[in-house]
């Protein structure tokens, strides 16, 4: 499955899924690691995003946190806390393979989990931040986000569809910011990126290395840039 938004739901159950997806997987292994509060890691919501774009159903996802917690407490030596969902990758990707997909129950337009008015405040905020750079893909980018924040009160029934949009807007975004990153910065964050999976290669298959480090590296270039993520999650 793509990474793109067109492998989110239907607007039948969409966007509770979407939004409840890493909330409750931020929850769960916060209260599977058993140790107070947790803050996650550009590596774990970029692992997360990585396994919600690829279809990973959330209930396999928390099967193979505690599944992973369950085998990490039974050994006899534990040289460390577990600090990254990393960790669970391959408990999880098992519990996938045993896990189908399903759908939850349907949920209304009026179920969205904020309102036209915040819709419209985090597009017009987002391309205020976007317009501040000069160079024309960005303002291009930028003008996009106003004309959607222009509709906020269609869109906000419509989310799906709008996520979509936001999609190819980031992408835009996030291949523009490279373009004017110097190949020293290139190569330091692939470096900082390749230090924090060091420990979880073994884990994880090619194509989901893969899809994590795209993640993660287009999440690190639009916060060094000070650029912000347009995916509708981010606007809780």
């Amino acid at each position: 499955m793509s990474e793109t938004a067109t492998s989110l739901e239907s607007d039948a159950d969409w966007p509770r899924n979407y939004f409840n997806y890493f909330t409750a997987i931020e929850e769960h292994f916060q209260k599977a690691r058993g140790t107070g509060l947790f803050l996650m890691s550009p590596l774990d919501w970029a692992l997360i995003e990585s396994w919600k774009n690829s279809g990973v159903p959330l209930e396999a996802v928390l099967k193979g946190v505690d599944d992973a917690f369950e085998k990490w407490r039974s050994r006899k030596q534990k040289r460390r806390l577990v600090n990254s969902v990393a960790y669970c990758t391959q408990a999880v990707m098992e519990a996938a393979q045993r896990t189908p997909a399903s759908r939850e129950g349907g949920v209304h337009a009026s179920d969205a989990p904020f309102e036209a008015g915040e819709l419209g405040a985090f597009l017009s905020n987002a391309a205020s931040a976007v317009g501040q750079r000069p160079e024309a893909e960005f303002r291009e980018i930028a003008e996009a986000l106003v004309a959607l924040a222009g509709k906020a009160d269609e869109h906000v029934t419509k989310l799906e569809d709008l996520e979509r949009h936001l999609t190819v807007l980031e992408e835009k975004l996030v291949a523009a910011v490279r373009m004017s990153q110097t190949a020293e910065a290139l190569y330091a964050l692939r470096e900082k990126l390749d230090r924090e999976l060091r420990p979880y290669r073994g884990k994880m298959t090619a194509d989901q290395l893969s899809m994590l480090e795209r993640r993660y590296l287009d999440t690190a270039l639009l916060e060094q840039a000070k650029l912000p993520r347009l995916s509708l999650f981010y606007l809780n």
